[in-house]
């Protein structure tokens, strides 16, 4: 097992990504699909993460293993994904206000994201004059063909509305095939003689 990052990790919007490839994808298409919407990774190349803190900061790990590591069951939230870098990786915070380099192989991983304190970092915040212990994160990676996601373990009201919303999101457009769709749209428009305003 080696340690690819640890330490405090700033978040906005409850967000913080996994970037492999120039630009990140949209939020909604991250998570369509999927079982779970903690971890979206229905876009190749890029993983999404939600926290239960909205603005602030998070303790974050991550980890790289040779094989899937034990199931660690003290922690209240726990999804997986499939993923593939399409590049350098970098842990990224919303907006590029801090970047992490992570040393991964272009190889496929399977990836655990588990969290917890999420339920009380959405509802209290930090409250002005008091120690409130954040919300964490541990990300761990290790080396697996692609399968769906799933959702491992589930004891929040936050992670349960995040879960139902991704359920409902339809799988992402495969990225090929938008310039195709694009260029139909436009050979209709130009068939009826109305101007390209795209």
């Amino acid at each position: 097992m080696r340690v690819l990052m640890s330490g405090e990790a700033p978040v906005s919007y409850a967000q913080i990504y996994v970037q492999s490839g120039p630009g990140l994808p949209d939020l909604a298409e991250s998570f369509g699909g999927q079982r779970n919407g903690l971890c979206g990774g229905a876009v190749p190349g890029a993983l999404s993460l939600i926290t239960g803190r909205n603005a602030g900061r998070v303790g974050f790990r991550v980890e790289t293993h040779d094989e899937a590591p034990p199931l660690d069951e003290s922690w209240e939230e726990i999804v997986e994904v499939s993923f593939r870098p399409a590049g350098e990786v970098s842990l990224v915070a919303w907006g590029g206000a801090a970047v992490w380099p992570l040393d991964l192989d272009a190889i496929g991983y399977r990836v655990r994201y588990s969290g917890t304190r999420m339920e009380e970092a959405r509802r209290l915040g930090i409250p002005e004059g008091e120690v409130f212990e954040p919300d964490r994160y541990l990300l761990q990676f290790w080396p697996g063909p692609p399968e769906p996601d799933r959702v491992v373990k589930q004891t929040s009201k936050t992670a349960a509305y995040q879960h139902r919303a991704a359920s409902e999101k339809p799988p992402p457009t495969p990225r090929e095939e938008k310039p195709q769709r694009l260029s139909r749209a436009r050979r209709v428009r130009d068939s009826r003689g109305t101007p390209d305003r795209a």
